[in-house]
């Protein structure tokens, strides 16, 4: 029996302390270019909420550099390409983000997130037609993109993203 205390006591004492804990700020994994493009993503829409452009700007311009090395590093990657339309679009390059948008639809002709987005850069470049046609596509989705999208393309809600 005191054998083995001291074995569990010998084993917890050699075992790395924060290898996994889970709530550690360290926890020792790497990320992706990727997921620092969305981390500065969404510190960008936090500066916009609070009409901080420049810094919103700086941010976005961030992301944008990490996603193109995901991309080349991971191509056709539709949420990828779906960040990449967004960053050049909030970057006022609506005629990329259009493109960006379009290569992650011919990937994935249903994703949420870029028929979303690309509805309201169809609003932006004041293409309607074209935004309601994303629409339809996110009429069965049972999302918030559809009611943002609506609301949007009816005037009611400004884009936020």
């Amino acid at each position: 029996m005191i054998k083995k205390i001291f074995f569990t006591l010998f084993l917890l004492l050699t075992l790395p302390v924060n290898s996994y804990s889970a709530g550690s700020a360290d926890s020792g994994v790497v990320k992706t270019n990727y997921e620092k493009a969305v981390a500065h993503i969404k510190q960008a829409k936090k500066y916009e909420k609070k009409n901080k452009i420049k810094k919103s700007n700086k941010k976005y311009e961030k992301a944008l550099k990490l996603l193109i090395k995901s991309n080349k590093e991971k191509p056709n990657n539709a949420d990828t390409l779906n960040y990449l339309g967004f960053t050049t679009r909030k970057l006022g390059d609506y005629k990329n983000g259009e493109k960006f948008y379009l290569e992650g639809l011919a990937i994935e002709q249903d994703h949420i997130g870029i028929n979303e987005y690309l509805g309201e850069l169809y609003v932006i470049t004041n293409r309607i037609d074209l935004a309601k046609e994303r629409l339809k596509i996110l009429k069965n989705c049972n999302c918030e993109e559809y009611d943002q999208l609506r609301e949007i393309i009816q005037g009611t809600k400004k884009s936020k993203y």
